[in-house]
């Protein structure tokens, strides 16, 4: 008898922030690197709107049966915004790294971000957020707060910035051990693994 999971759809979405992830960008090595890794193309980078993105990450996400999320910056909030998607079911987990604040986005970009308010819920898939404690688009004591309210694991990846190739993150060979490190997770219940532990330094989980 066949295998009904052999004909499943496996891929690893990769969903940048405002403005993109350019040549050189840890998310660009990675959608270069891995197998499998697909990036979600928005038609505009530099002024995003929060129904046209979601529009297009629904587009991608149908079509793939299993999806593992790598986002950076505002990709993390539209993945959060995936909360009460039917499409959340295809997400097997998501890695959110620097994560930003909607509020302090308005701030350093005034009217160019159009993407409502923070979602608070939690994720019905596992996720793993990496923080960094001088990041100028989210404080670290944000961040700690978006990691309980979304029931996400916590990694203090200590002073990165914004975790972005200005910061120093062009190839990061750390981010897939941390994807590998959140598909282990995902063979446990979510209740036991991914839930919104204490934040933790990076070498803790090695």
């Amino acid at each position: 008898m066949k295998d009904p999971d052999c004909s499943r759809t496996e891929a690893t979405l990769v969903i940048p922030g405002l403005n993109g992830s350019g040549d050189g960008h840890w998310q660009w090595h990675w959608a270069h690197e891995r197998s499998g890794a697909v990036t979600v193309e928005q038609d505009s980078w530099s002024c995003p709107d929060l129904a046209s993105w979601q529009q297009r990450l629904g587009e991608v996400l149908s079509q793939h049966d299993d999806v593992w999320i790598v986002a950076h910056s505002l990709g993390c909030v539209l993945t959060a915004k995936l909360a009460d998607s039917p499409l959340a079911s295809r997400v097997k987990g998501a890695l959110l790294v620097a994560p930003c604040d909607l509020a302090q986005v308005e701030r350093l970009h005034p009217c160019v971000v159009n993407f409502g308010e923070m979602p608070q819920q939690r994720l019905p898939f596992p996720s793993l957020v990496v923080g960094s404690l001088d990041d100028p688009y989210m404080d670290f004591a944000t961040t700690r707060k978006m990691a309980r309210l979304w029931g996400s694991d916590l990694v203090d990846i200590g002073y990165a910035g914004h975790i972005n190739i200005r910061s120093g993150y062009g190839r990061w060979p750390t981010g897939y051990e941390l994807l590998d490190l959140l598909k282990g997770e995902r063979k446990r219940p979510h209740d036991r693994s991914l839930a919104g532990r204490q934040a933790a330094p990076l070498a803790a989980y090695f």
